[in-house]
């Protein structure tokens, strides 16, 4: 699975890469589900936009927090992640990721990136909420009684697929990594064509290290959190 990751990439070498507007957004050693946090979309390609991480379809009866992760082999079959394969596919930047390992009658995070530490994309889908009930705000009660207005969440799910080498020894899961060249196939093309890229990134240029048990925290989000400790 992909339960935290990284990023940190300045936002002027971020926008390089993915050729879009530089994103305003603050460094995360330590992203979270729940957080909102920068993708890019196939509706807005040309820059970041926020949304939350734990995706809520869009015919939910509430938002419970959603589903961080959706799994590539019935991604384009579960009724949860269908529509949103088929029509809403985005890419959530990161630098790496967090797998954990029962050691020692804990559990030892390990971060997996690139040995340069580039920035990469991860193979993502995201949904469109809206509740059901509304509700007034602050101040808008007029003669006719309250305005109401819907709540509209946005949020998203990265997706997941066999480990390669380097991941098998943390986790029987790992997130979608795309090649550079995969991306816009990713956006752009159609079912098919996503589906063909839901495999396991090859691990030789890959690396994995174990870091502070602190990342076990949610709230602790520093640069310390990505610095090697010995394993």
């Amino acid at each position: 699975m992909c339960g935290r990751y990284t990023l940190f990439t300045a936002p002027e070498e971020l926008a390089a890469r993915f050729d879009v507007e530089p994103p305003a957004f603050e460094p995360s050693y330590n992203c979270s589900p729940g957080q909102s946090l920068p993708v890019i979309t196939d509706e807005r390609p040309g820059e970041f936009t926020e949304k939350r991480w734990g995706l809520t379809p869009s015919w939910a009866d509430s938002d419970d927090g959603g589903h961080i992760n959706a799994r590539g082999e019935t991604v384009a079959e579960k009724r949860t992640f269908s529509e949103a394969f088929e029509r809403r596919p985005c890419l959530v930047t990161a630098d790496g990721f967090y797998e954990w390992v029962s050691e020692d009658g804990g559990r030892q995070p390990y971060r997996v990136a690139f040995e340069d530490d580039r920035p990469f994309a991860m193979a993502g889908i995201y949904e469109r909420w809206t509740s059901s009930t509304t509700q007034a705000g602050l101040g808008d009660f007029g003669d006719d009684g309250p305005d109401r207005t819907a709540e509209t969440v946005e949020t998203f799910a990265v997706i997941t697929t066999e480990p390669n080498e380097l991941v098998a020894d943390l986790h029987h899961r790992m997130a979608v990594v795309l090649a550079p060249d995969e991306e816009a196939t990713w956006l752009h093309g159609d079912r098919s064509d996503r589906a063909s890229l839901l495999d396991p990134h090859p691990a030789d240029e890959m690396t994995a290290y174990p870091v502070s048990t602190r990342v076990n925290d949610p709230g602790n989000d520093e640069p310390s959190l990505v610095t090697p400790v010995d394993g």
